[in-house]
């Protein structure tokens, strides 16, 4: 088997391959070079492999492209797969997320953009229409744009019920459906809002990402803006499990995806400085699912390390013992083939790392 690792970055993809051993790995690229690839995803529900990437080109715009050869070719469509209707009288900005659907629905793509909004293709990817229940949801008026835009940057179908799907977003908060998109609700109850008049409001938080945990597909995890959080009933309520992390303060939250109760998370000083707490790179993992946390740091580099880890620049494979990888905004990518114990470098000096994503092809 091979591992596969798409890792985009602000001026294109890189690809990289490693066989079973995941020592070491053949990087190509940059695919779509000087575009920023925001999303990808890597779809194994069909015999082929299908690559998706949401790339971002400051002179043609955001577009979806697809390669179902591991990035031997490519499909570039002449229009973007990913567009507003005209009466919504608003553009895409870009595509922040691209999650394949659950094994019962093989041919359907979500896609969260910016502005908040998500899309769903019936096609593998190839073309996507607007959920109207979303963006005609009477709250969106009042969602804001967080630091980096107003985008919804999670969506999580429930695997074992199509009719279930969440979402989230900054700021906005999380939205949850049980009735495949007709209609949504918030899930925020127990997320709280600092930054706001009341602390507990219905929505409005800024989340900054969300994980379903593999063993229990209605415990979330979540990485909010000063706070991390767990929810055991599919995102309707939240509790913190903050406690015993050096910060509360960070951006991406990693669920195994075949181990039950395993997350990882990387920890930045809160708003002033965004810094890896205490200037050093750890990643912290807890097994019970947020009781505890312990720091990962054998075969990282030693301190002062500066660089942040944003959002979905962290994932997990589906090996066994798990692989981990993260990327920093300095160009470096980690990797570890025992669930962080120990890591290694897999790349240095690419260009920003905005978001990695791996899959056994």
């Amino acid at each position: 088997m091979t591992t596969l690792l798409a890792i985009g970055t602000a001026k294109g993809l890189f690809l990289a391959t490693s066989g079973d051993d995941r020592r070491s790995w053949e990087i190509t690229g940059p695919h779509f070079p000087m575009t920023g690839v925001y999303a990808v995803a890597v779809d194994t529900r069909r015999s082929t492999p299908r690559v998706l990437a949401g790339v971002t080109s400051s002179h043609f715009g955001p577009s979806v492209v697809t390669s179902d050869d591991l990035g031997a070719s490519w499909d570039e469509p002449d229009q973007a797969p990913v567009a507003f209707p005209s009466d919504t009288g608003v553009s895409l900005g870009r595509v922040w997320q691209l999650m394949p659907a659950g094994p019962d629905e093989p041919d359907v793509v979500w896609a969260g953009t910016e502005p908040s909004a998500l899309f769903k293709s019936t096609d593998g990817g190839r073309s996507f229409e607007l959920v109207r229940s979303l963006w005609d949801h009477p709250h969106r008026p009042e969602w804001e744009a967080g630091f980096g835009g107003q985008a919804v940057h999670t969506v999580l179908p429930h695997p074992r019920d199509p009719a279930r799907l969440l979402v989230a977003m900054s700021t906005g908060g999380v939205y949850r459906s049980e009735d495949a998109g007709a209609s949504w609700a918030p899930g925020n109850t127990g997320i709280r809002a600092y930054f706001m008049p009341d602390e507990w409001p219905e929505f409005g938080q800024c989340v900054h990402k969300v994980a379903r945990d593999a063993g229990n597909p209605e415990r979330l995890y979540a990485q909010n803006h000063h706070g991390v959080y767990r929810s055991d009933d599919d995102g309707r309520t939240w509790s913190s499990i903050a406690d015993g992390l050096p910060s509360d303060f960070g951006f991406p939250m990693v669920a195994h995806p075949g181990r039950g109760g395993m997350v990882w998370t990387f920890p930045l000083v809160a708003d002033s400085e965004r810094f890896p707490t205490d200037h050093r790179c750890r990643v912290f993992r807890s097994a019970d699912a947020g009781g505890k946390w312990e720091p990962l740091s054998v075969g990282l580099p030693e301190g002062p390390f500066y660089p942040a880890v944003l959002r979905d620049a962290m994932c997990a494979d589906d090996s066994t013992p798990g692989g981990v990888y993260f990327g920093t905004r300095s160009g470096s990518v980690f990797a570890s083939r025992d669930e962080g114990d120990s890591w290694s470098t897999l790349a240095t000096h690419l260009p920003d790392v905005l978001c990695v994503r791996a899959a056994t092809v």
